[in-house]
């Protein structure tokens, strides 16, 4: 993962991602998906801008599938949010969005 990104995995979900004391964004996404990659630059700014207040991270859905399955995870891109080791539902994304929208929410998440 490039700079900041954090990369998730079915092992080291729950100390990552389900333990974290901050709020966490992952981006579930595999390398042959085109808006999945179209996507990772603003995922990687966000990771620059957000760092020590928010964790962001990816995970490849190939090589990761127990954990996206738990999650209903049906299409990619998917992004979800977790505050205190729980997704935050009304936040998840599917498909690409705008940066503008992820802003929203990681600072829905960040003052939650």
């Amino acid at each position: 993962m490039a700079g900041n990104v954090k990369e998730f995995t079915d092992s080291n979900w729950k100390s990552e991602v389900l333990d974290s004391t901050i709020p966490v964004l992952v981006d579930f996404w595999a390398p042959w998906c085109g808006p999945c990659r179209t996507l990772g630059p603003t995922i990687e700014k966000l990771a620059s801008e957000y760092e020590g207040r928010v964790k962001i991270g990816k995970m490849n859905t190939d090589e990761n599938m127990e954990t996206p399955g738990s999650l209903r995870i049906t299409a990619i891109p998917t992004v979800l949010f977790f505050h205190n080791g729980q997704e935050v539902k009304e936040l998840r994304l599917v498909g690409v969005n705008s940066e503008s929208k992820f802003r929203i929410n990681i600072d829905k998440l960040a003052s939650s």
